[in-house]
């Protein structure tokens, strides 16, 4: 495999199709990288290159270290992998996080970094808590596991439907996945003078994947679901204390849906998590990439080894 390419594989898992991409050497230390809604491993298309072929795509005076070898799915309803119905799939969690661990297991993965964000947190935690001998470290860029990390009123209408799923409070959430309530989630927070880095290609192709047939109540389900997650924090909390598990916590500051005291929480159970809060908004990797991938060389070089 050619540590200078991204390829793009399918592997089946339970009968359903999941699509992923994967560059890097196949000896290398491994970071599966954790998409969140409403967009897919898409999201890491700058980010893969640089991490599979460190010392040219960094190009700093730290160059020479290892390359990783990248692995990031799509989760069953996003992106390019299956989108069964919501009748012929549970969308929820603790699901995805099954598969998630059955996707690893397919691939031969025991031991592996997480990169988490947005939907892939609660993934990739739910996974860890399962399998906690599996992770090496978390990145977590806008991923949170705090309840101050939940912006107040971009969860207002989340934490409604949560608590009164009916068509009255779904009219919201459908907003949220509209193509200018996905635009909202890449364009807040992002300085006008970054504006122009922002590619108009990623909220379009979300939005066109989040009108596909079905998705209207594979993502309400799954927003339904969301409050299992909070529930779930006290446990994430738990490992976190006991595993001491290295973090590192690259948060675009002017996030509105993960504000940046869910970054700064970390350190309320892991006095040693490294916390970056970026000039930037929920999709970091649109206006940061360089950055975050010399933080995430620069952390697992010194944390993980």
């Amino acid at each position: 495999m050619s540590a200078r390419q991204v390829h793009h594989r399918t592997v089946t898992v339970r009968g359903h199709e999941v699509f992923y991409r994967e560059a890097g050497p196949a000896d290398a230390p491994v970071l599966l990288l954790l998409h969140g809604f409403p967009t897919s491993s898409h999201m890491f298309r700058d980010l893969l290159p640089k991490l599979a072929h460190l010392p040219q795509a960094l190009g700093s005076a730290r160059a020479g270290r290892h390359p990783l070898r990248v692995i990031a799915p799509d989760h069953i309803g996003f992106g390019r992998s299956a989108a069964p119905s919501a009748t012929a799939f549970r969308y929820t969690f603790a699901e995805l996080a099954e598969v998630t661990a059955e996707f690893t297991e397919a691939l031969g993965l025991d031991r592996f970094a997480l990169y988490v964000q947005d939907y892939g947190a609660p993934i990739g935690l739910r996974l860890a808590l399962a399998h906690p001998e599996r992770i090496t470290a978390i990145v977590t860029q806008n991923g949170n596991a705090y309840e101050e990390g939940l912006g107040a009123e971009a969860w207002a209408p989340v934490l409604a439907y949560i608590e009164e799923p009916n068509e009255k409070t779904a009219a919201p959430i459908r907003e949220i996945r509209s193509l200018e309530g996905i635009r909202w989630q890449y364009e807040t927070g992002v300085p006008e003078r970054d504006r122009s880095l922002l590619s108009p290609d990623a909220w379009h192709h979300d939005a066109a994947l989040m009108a596909r047939a079905g998705q209207d109540e594979i993502q309400l389900g799954l927003i339904g679901d969301y409050g299992s997650n909070i529930a779930l924090y006290p446990d994430f909390h738990a490992y976190f204390r006991a595993s001491q598990v290295p973090v590192l916590a690259v948060w675009g500051a002017g996030d509105q849906v993960f504000v940046p005291e869910g970054a700064l929480a970390f350190r309320r159970d892991l006095p040693d998590a490294e916390v970056h809060l970026l000039p930037t908004g929920h999709f970091a990797l649109e206006t940061h990439a360089p950055q975050i991938a010399a933080l995430i060389d620069d952390f697992l070089a010194r944390r993980v080894g």
